[in-house]
């Protein structure tokens, strides 16, 4: 008979529980502290926590099931949940002086930050797909708020909205892929799934192929691939800058979680049959990002189709089918974090009253005024872009040799092209900083939580770039353990 939960089971999920505790504390704390400067060390605080508990979890906890084989703790959720922990403190740390700027409430965007988080952190710990279902909406409840957290801006607002009608409809894909698998092997477990599709032989069976495809465009939507990507540049463009970065590594890191953890696991029998779709999903996005960002003005409707593009490098690792395709992909999303976040927090810096500092033309000379911070900016445009030595040349080298490995020297070349092309809308921010002389006299906001976020993106973009096999080795033995 079925013991029932035990007490190992609730330990599996301490981590989560840290984080949503914190939330609720930063909440409780929010309506008695007058500096709201706290409430952003006492959010590091709870994340910290969190972090600690994952490490002392897989330390003294062999990979493991709880609650009934519906919640995996294994080296690869592990992994995906230290992406998460960098990205919420990051975002924390380049938070604070925005919000002051902003006038914004505090309180609640920590919180929800947090909340967030926990639901990313159940994503990637996510073995039946009804858990990634509750733990996908957790996250997309809590980042469609944050969207919309300036509600005296009609920006936000529209993003706010277009991004819950457009989250609540890949919610419905999900859950109608979600159902007809069950109906075709009588479970949502993962392992299960697989033990049925094997044994019954039912990978080549339409509906089985509708229900998975039903699950691709979900996920094709959280993580933005054309041609679901149409909430991205207006979400990033409205939501508030901070909580545009939070939400360009997150929910995507998430996504992929998800995506290796349900097709290795789950339909790793119908290869053939997700590759049949993913493989045209990627060239499209490469190509749609890459392309409508060349004639992008505003940075972060810029970042927004750059954002675009590298999921469509990423997901190249997926299509390999292998282990080592996977590590390429899980090991470019790291070093996505930093410079992505290290480039939104320039984007941050540049905002002050009366003036938000997002059209190229505000970049003009910035180099003779702040020659650190476009030196910082030059980096992570250099990353983005593909240039070594910065970790960004890496990633995309490991993916692209991965892709090679497996057979698809197209899709390589065409990424390769692609990413040449990409070197115009990054780089002519660079010409704008380096090349032009200043309209205005450009003042940055910073603090020094900003200044310790660019420091950690700043050093990690390069020091990963000259030691790469660190990163890669430790994402390899996180996958295979």
């Amino acid at each position: 008979m079925d013991a029932g939960i035990t007490l190992m089971d609730v330990r599996a999920f301490v981590p989560e529980l840290t984080l949503i505790c914190a939330g609720l504390m930063v909440m409780l704390l929010d309506l008695v502290v007058k500096k709201k400067g706290i409430l952003a060390a006492v959010g590091i605080a709870g994340t910290l926590a969190s972090m600690y508990a994952t490490y002392k979890l897989f330390g003294f906890i062999a990979p493991q099931n709880a609650f009934f084989g519906m919640f995996v703790l294994d080296g690869y959720s592990n992994f995906f949940k230290l992406i998460f922990y960098l990205n919420i403190i990051l975002t924390m740390c380049i938070s604070v002086k925005y919000l002051e700027i902003e006038k914004a409430s505090f309180g609640e965007y920590y919180a929800l930050l947090m909340f967030a988080t926990s639901g990313m952190m159940i994503m990637a710990s996510a073995a039946d797909l009804i858990i990634l279902y509750l733990g996908l909406e957790l996250m997309a409840l809590s980042t469609y708020i944050l969207a919309g957290l300036m509600r005296k801006q009609p920006r936000s607002n529209e993003a706010a909205l277009k991004y819950f009608f457009l989250g609540a409809f890949s919610s419905g894909f999900l859950l109608y892929g979600i159902s007809l698998t069950y109906g075709m092997t009588g479970s949502t477990n993962l392992a299960e799934i697989a033990q049925a599709i094997h044994m019954t032989n039912i990978a080549g069976n339409p509906i089985m192929y509708l229900g998975l495809i039903f699950i691709l465009v979900a996920f094709g939507f959280k993580i933005a691939l054309a041609p679901f990507h149409m909430w991205a540049p207006d979400v990033y463009e409205g939501a508030p800058t901070s909580v545009t970065a939070f939400m360009s590594v997150g929910p995507k890191a998430a996504g992929f979680a998800v995506m290796g953890r349900v097709l290795f696991d789950a339909f790793g029998a119908m290869q053939v049959q997700w590759t049949t779709v993913l493989i045209p999903l990627a060239l499209l996005t490469i190509a749609v990002g890459s392309i409508t960002a060349l004639s992008q003005t505003n940075i972060k409707r810029m970042l927004a189709y750059s954002s675009v593009a590298h999921a469509g490098y990423m997901l190249l690792g997926i299509i390999t089918g292998t282990v080592d395709g996977l590590t390429s992909t899980v090991n470019y999303l790291m070093i996505y974090t930093f410079m992505n976040i290290g480039a939104f927090s320039i984007v941050i810096m540049l905002r002050r009253e009366g003036f938000q500092g997002e059209n190229i033309e505000d970049y003009m000379g910035l180099s003779k005024s702040h020659p650190l911070a476009s030196a910082l900016m030059l980096v992570f445009m250099f990353s983005l872009t593909g240039i070594p030595p910065t970790a960004g040349f890496m990633g995309k080298f490991y993916v692209i040799m991965e892709t090679i490995n497996a057979g698809y020297t197209y899709l390589a070349v065409i990424a390769v092209i692609f990413s040449a092309i990409s070197a115009f809308f990054y780089l002519r921010i660079v010409v704008y900083m380096y090349m032009k002389d200043p309209k205005d006299e450009v003042v940055l906001s910073n603090s020094p939580s900003m200044t310790i976020a660019l420091a950690v993106t700043g050093v990690m973009v390069l020091v990963l770039g000259i030691f790469p096999s660190f990163l890669l080795n430790l994402v390899r033995s996180s996958i295979l353990g």
